[in-house]
């Protein structure tokens, strides 16, 4: 085998596809998950209308969803055809069914969710299935190094 224990950082739902970071790190694993200091993640979304401005303001505004403010950094629309279009939205945290739930409260139907980045690491020309290491600065670009502890203990 010679490959070391490995774990996804974060995950996607069976119904999306696209970029999934794994990481024999835990520590670094949490710092990229964090929702105050992780990096941003972009998907392209394929919806069953076509929104227009008005729309892709109110996904960044957010809406209150079973007693959660969902919400996206940035909805622009990328292309569109006849009764669909394909978003890009950005979030900044990853909550369960998170772009799906939002989508929904506005009535747009998701036909099709891949995570295409998270932070500076695009999915780029990876096929399914495929992988490939991250370079120490993509490493390092997600999550920077922990500052190291002085003491050894936290001061009051």
């Amino acid at each position: 085998s010679g490959l070391p224990w490995v774990a996804p950082v974060g995950r996607l739902d069976r119904a999306s596809e696209g970029l999934l970071l794994f990481s024999n790190d835990p520590a670094w694993a949490a710092r990229v998950l964090d929702p105050q200091s992780g990096p941003d993640k972009t998907y392209h979304v394929q919806v069953d209308a076509v929104p227009d401005a008005s729309l892709l303001e109110q996904l960044c505004a957010g809406v209150q969803v079973d007693g959660e403010h969902l919400r996206a950094v940035s909805a622009t629309l990328l292309r569109s055809g006849g009764r669909t279009a394909w978003l890009q939205i950005v979030l900044d945290e990853g909550r369960n069914r998170q772009i799906r739930r939002l989508l929904g409260a506005f009535d747009l139907e998701v036909r099709r969710l891949v995570r295409v980045s998270i932070g500076p690491v695009a999915l780029g020309e990876l096929g399914k299935g495929q992988w490939r290491p991250l370079a120490p600065a993509e490493r390092d670009a997600l999550a920077p190094p922990a500052p190291p502890s002085t003491s050894g203990r936290d001061v009051a």
